[in-house]
């Protein structure tokens, strides 16, 4: 008994000391980084040195995007340059920019999410309503005017958005290089080969999907993990699955990585293959929370240290935790830190070849 009476101060004692010691770190973290104005005012940072400097190149954007952040859905990156959609217009930035140069685009609707396309742009609305402009004109069509109507038929699922709208909720749409449209829903998966004449449901019960695509391989997050189609989307298989859900995939080079919820350890974890996604290595271990921050986390209340994006810019890759921004040059064996975030909020990533895009996280 005396024992006992003994250690439950010492284990109090010890948690005590281990919180003043993350609350006096967290303030000196927040005094280092809150120290930098420009990055904590910043719209969009660019860097085409593999990260080693950044430019804020947020002039010309509207200016309540330092409020209210870009919408995820709302911008970007590919061989052209970056894209934002915001305001009443669609801004672009040229990829080979060394200035904060934009061109705007008047935008005809009230579509905020945008996509690429096999060659142009998509813009549409969570009750999929779409337009795209082909590359090279500057006019915006409606495009695949009977998806609900279809999608409705097909699916007969009796949810909010169905009694509100009578339709099905859109999350994202994406094109593949053969010219296949995945509309992804709340339901499900859609599938066209006919440029949205007619749709089937390839995938039932998993609407939070993100598409990626190398070599004729599809890649897809759902909310057990990552799925794998090598039909154009036709058929797909779970080939990672630690329990929780898919949060990213992403092309690099020789095939692709990921990043997956594990239910157990309750981190986010990154895998990479390099034979098209048949099979996985896990990596970025330098990169997971170790024992004490985990513990201090559920006992603090602090947001999580996961790790929420990875993207590849040349021969590195790219990570984006919610305290900044990592590099790594080996493969995901070693990790540097390149950017600090503001109060542990993060970075959205996007990347045109070797052209990284860092937006600081807002909520939205």
């Amino acid at each position: 008994m005396k024992r006992l009476f003994l250690f439950v101060p010492a284990i109090l004692l010890v948690l005590f000391l281990l919180n003043s010691f993350v609350l006096k770190e967290k303030a000196a973290g927040d005094k280092t980084t809150t120290g930098t104005k420009s990055v904590s005012a910043t719209i969009i940072l660019r860097s085409a040195d593999g990260g080693q400097t950044w430019q804020d190149i947020s002039k010309g954007l509207p200016e309540n995007l330092q409020r209210t952040g870009v919408w995820y859905h709302g911008l970007f990156a590919n061989d052209r340059g970056l894209y934002v959609r915001a305001g009443n217009g669609v801004y672009h930035s040229e990829p080979n920019s060394t200035t904060s140069f934009w061109t705007k685009e008047i935008f005809p609707g009230k579509q905020r999410d945008i996509a690429p396309g096999k060659n142009g742009i998509f813009a549409y609305d969570f009750r999929g309503q779409f337009l795209k402009k082909i590359n090279g004109t500057s006019d915006w069509s409606p495009m695949y005017t009977d998806f609900q109507e279809q999608a409705v038929r097909i699916d007969k699922t009796v949810d909010w958005m169905y009694k509100n709208y009578k339709a099905r909720e859109v999350r994202s749409v994406f094109e593949t290089a053969g010219g296949t449209v995945l509309i992804s829903s709340n339901n499900g998966l859609f599938r066209s080969t006919n440029k949205g004449k007619t749709w089937e449901q390839v995938q039932v019960g998993d609407g939070a999907m993100r598409l990626a695509e190398s070599n004729g391989v599809l890649l897809s997050t759902s909310n057990e993990g990552i799925l794998r189609s090598t039909d154009d989307g036709q058929n797909w298989d779970r080939v990672v699955s630690e329990g929780g859900a898919g949060i990213a995939v992403e092309p690099i080079n020789g095939g692709f990585a990921a990043i997956v919820h594990n239910t157990i350890t309750q981190t986010n974890t990154i895998h990479i293959s390099l034979d098209s996604g048949k099979t996985w290595n896990t990596i970025g271990e330098e990169l997971q929370p170790s024992w004490y921050r985990s513990f201090i986390t559920k006992i603090s209340g602090q947001s999580s240290l996961n790790v929420f994006s990875i993207k590849q810019a040349g021969k590195y890759l790219i990570c984006g935790r919610a305290d900044g921004i990592y590099r790594s040059a080996d493969m995901g064996k070693t990790w540097k830190l390149l950017l600090p975030s503001v109060k542990n909020m993060g970075f959205n990533l996007s990347v045109s070849g070797n052209v990284i895009y860092a937006i600081p996280n807002k909520g939205c």
